[in-house]
C-alpha cells in the first residue's frame, strides 16, 4: 500500500514542482491549525468573547484572501486566456457558485454537528450510522478546512507563486486562532484535553490533501485555472458566511467579532499586496 501511495505520488507531484509546493502549503497551514490548539493543553478555558473575536478574524482573513488571491487572479486569468470582460466575470461568477453549491449539498447530506448550533445534515443517515458526536465534530471541522486546502492548491498550481505564497501565509494566520476555537469548542462540548487537542490538530490534515487535489486537477489544463480559483472563492464564501460568521455571532458579541473580521480583512488585505 505504502510502495502504490508513494508511486503515484512520484506521477503526480515530480513532473510538476507545483504540487509539491501546494503540499507544503497545505502542510504549513496544518501545522498552524495544530500550534492553534497547544494552548489547550494549558489554560483552562478561553472566553466566549476572545472565542467570537478570533473566529471573526478569521472570517475577515478569508474573505480578504477570496478577494484578492482568489477571484481578481481568477479573472485575470480568464482575461489572459481571450475571455473579454462579460465571458471573464461570467467564468468566475459560474465557478463561484459551483464552488458555494457543492459545499451546500455536502453540508446537507453530511451529518455532522456545530459547535454551538448543534447537529445538521441527515438525522437518517447520521443514526443508520450511528456516528458519535465526536466524528460529527470531525466532519464538520473537515467541510470548514477542505476549501482553504483547495484554494492553496489551486493557487499554487496559477502563474503567481509569490500570490500563492501570500494566500497560503494568509490561511495559515488565521488557522492558529481557528485550531484554537475548535479545541475548546471540543473541551466545551465535553472531550478531554487531549482529544479536545488531538482532533483540532488533526483538522488541518484535510488542508495539504485539499490542495494537492486543487494543484493536481488544475494542473492538467490551464484553462482550468480561472475555474479552479472561482470554485475555491466559492466554497470559501460559503463557509464563511454560513458557519463561521453566525457561530461569532451566536452568543451577542457581534461587535467584538465584527471588530476581529475588520482587523482580519485589513492584515490579509496588506500581506496580499506586501507579498504579491
Amino acid at each position: 500500500m505504502l510502495v502504490a501511495c508513494w508511486s503515484l505520488w512520484q506521477r503526480l507531484a515530480l513532473p510538476d514542482p507545483r504540487v509539491g509546493q501546494a503540499l507544503m502549503g497545505g502542510l504549513v497551514a496544518a501545522g498552524a491549525t495544530a500550534l492553534g490548539t497547544l494552548p489547550v493543553l494549558l489554560a483552562q478555558q478561553v472566553s466566549d468573547r476572545a472565542r467570537d473575536a478570533m473566529l471573526g478574524f478569521g472570517a475577515g482573513v478569508m474573505l480578504a484572501a477570496c478577494a484578492f488571491s482568489l477571484v481578481v487572479p481568477g479573472l485575470a486569468a480568464a482575461a489572459s486566456l481571450g475571455a473579454g470582460p462579460w465571458r471573464a466575470g461570467s467564468i468566475v461568477g459560474a465557478g463561484i457558485l459551483i464552488g458555494a453549491a457543492l459545499l451546500h449539498a455536502l453540508d446537507r447530506w453530511l451529518p455532522h454537528e456545530h459547535f454551538i448550533k448543534g447537529p445538521e445534515g441527515s438525522t437518517t443517515r447520521a443514526r443508520a450510522l450511528a456516528l458519535k458526536r465526536t466524528w460529527l465534530f470531525v466532519f464538520a471541522i473537515a467541510l470548514h478546512n477542505l476549501p482553504e486546502g483547495l484554494a492553496i492548491g489551486v493557487a499554487y498550481a496559477g502563474t503567481d507563486p509569490v500570490g500563492a505564497s501570500a494566500l497560503a501565509t494568509g490561511i495559515a494566520i488565521q488557522d492558529v486562532p481557528e485550531g484554537l476555537v475548535i479545541a475548546v469548542a471540543l473541551r466545551s462540548a465535553g472531550y478531554g484535553r487531549g482529544l479536545a487537542v488531538g482532533l483540532g490538530a488533526a483538522s488541518g490534515l484535510v488542508e495539504p490533501v485539499g490542495a494537492v487535489l486543487g494543484a493536481v486537477i488544475v494542473g492538467l489544463s490551464a484553462g482550468l485555472l480561472p475555474w479552479g480559483l472561482a470554485f475555491a472563492a466559492g466554497a470559501m464564501l460559503w463557509v464563511i458566511s454560513h458557519e463561521i460568521i453566525p457561530e461569532s455571532h451566536r452568543q451577542g458579541h457581534e461587535r467584538l467579532a465584527t471588530g476581529g473580521l475588520m482587523l482580519g480583512f485589513v492584515l490579509m488585505m496588506i500581506l496580499d499586496t506586501a507579498l504579491g
